[in-house]
């Protein structure tokens, strides 16, 4: 079998330095596959070279994350099996479904995004904007930290999975338009996994490489499959599906699969400020996305 290479782009915010960052979604993904097949967990393990993060958040941002804090809530997470009641009915609540509804009608009228209540909403959007006008060159840069080892992986026809959580599931859905139309290479991810994505977003969409073009030019070529997982209750991901706005990419012969997973799943990481539905750890610890990434450790 061909080398195995997965390749983790993180979401927005500072990160821990990213050799410490590294190793705690790696200890949260193999807990993730653990739940489901532990002899893969255990394979994979055994192979920790195969995993690379992909670290543009410090470039971004220009400074680490103390993880200090993290940690003990990031352990505690570590030994749970599943979401609670509390988080459940977190999730359920009046609250969070209001807030769904405004951030909703903010992505179809980008104008009343000034009125949205949570002033973490408001800076990630300033965020993200700065990544798509390419302020002093910014998103070229952090585009480059992936493009960098899949021009090796392609060069060695070795597999590659690709997991983008968050922000950074739209770095890499960039990065791999611009390596299959601008650089002409033609090599394939086997798995491209989103975790918590806004890619099904009129507003990140917009504004994606390539998406105002026409016909195959719109979309990178270079995705054999791809999952999309949302998290019931992640506010980023508010609108959970991308099968419907990314279908042209099927239709064209671009990719195999394109499939999204949201019912149901419930993600349980929390900290001192309670229930966080978005957090990357969260997703890595889901038996959801462990029995993806077990699936695609067997070859299948």
């Amino acid at each position: 079998m061909k080398p195995n290479h997965i390749l983790f782009v993180p979401g927005k915010n500072p990160k821990p330095p990213a050799d410490l960052h590294r190793g705690l979604t790696w200890r949260c993904l193999l807990r993730g596959v653990e739940k489901c097949d532990a002899a893969v967990a255990a394979d994979m393990a055994a192979h920790a070279d195969t995993f690379h993060l992909i670290p543009w958040n410090g470039i971004y941002y220009g400074r680490v994350k103390h993880f200090e804090k993290d940690l003990p809530w990031i352990e505690e997470l570590l030994k749970r099996t599943g979401p609670s009641p509390d988080d459940i009915r977190a999730v359920r609540s009046w609250r969070n479904k209001k807030a769904r509804l405004i951030y909703a009608l903010a992505d179809l009228f980008p104008f009343l995004i000034p009125l949205t209540p949570d002033p973490a909403v408001k800076s990630a959007i300033e965020e993200t904007r700065r990544y798509f006008e390419n302020r002093d060159n910014i998103g070229c840069q952090v585009r480059e930290l992936l493009k960098a080892p899949l021009r090796r992986i392609f060069k060695n026809g070795e597999r590659a999975l690709v997991i983008g959580h968050s922000m950074g599931s739209v770095l890499a859905y960039d990065a791999l338009w611009e390596l299959w139309h601008e650089e002409k290479l033609r090599g394939q991810v086997d798995l491209f996994l989103t975790l918590g994505s806004p890619l099904g977003m009129r507003f990140v969409q917009n504004r994606l490489v390539g998406f105002r073009d026409h016909g195959e030019r719109r979309f990178p070529g270079n995705i054999r499959r791809w999952q999309n997982v949302a998290a019931e209750g992640d506010l980023t991901a508010l609108d959970p599906e991308v099968h419907d706005d990314f279908k042209p990419m099927l239709e064209l012969g671009l990719t195999e699969l394109i499939q999204d997973k949201h019912a149901g799943i419930y993600t349980y990481f929390r900290d001192q400020n309670g229930l966080n539905a978005h957090r990357s750890y969260g997703y890595l610890v889901h038996e959801q996305v462990g029995r993806i990434v077990a699936h695609w450790w067997q070859g299948e």
